[in-house]
């Protein structure tokens, strides 16, 4: 029986008001997956009055999502729409450039796809 690794690590950092989230996405996530990343999220940043949030997504070993974890990643999105400044999506696929180019028009903050980490990392703090 061959098990198929799937899911998101996810890293938060806070410093005052502002916070860094990193994500790892790991093969094609599913709705569970969101049902256990979005209420941590959704507390760490309850704690905060006016967040602002920078986001490095590393979406090197992501293979996509089913359908109805694509809704839930839509709707963390737009629930913490004006908490984002910036997303860095670090990956090696064309339609992960795509995602990003779409995400910006429901993102107050600026989105960005990157194929290397380095220039992801500065980008996001500068």
């Amino acid at each position: 029986m061959t098990s198929i690794k799937h899911g998101l690590s996810i890293g938060i950092e806070r410093s005052e008001n502002d916070f860094f989230l990193s994500l790892k996405a790991v093969g094609k996530l599913t709705h569970e997956d969101y049902k256990i990343i979005t209420p941590m999220i959704d507390s760490a940043l309850a704690q905060v009055k006016d967040p602002n949030v920078n986001v490095l997504i590393d979406g090197t070993e992501l293979q996509g999502w089913e359908l109805r974890a694509a809704w839930d990643d839509f709707k963390l999105g737009l629930k913490h729409n004006n908490e984002f400044r910036k997303i860095a999506i670090y990956g090696n696929k064309n339609w992960q450039e795509i995602t990003a180019k779409i995400g910006s028009w429901f993102t107050s903050g600026e989105i960005k796809y990157f194929d290397q980490l380095d220039e992801a990392l500065h980008w996001l703090n500068k």
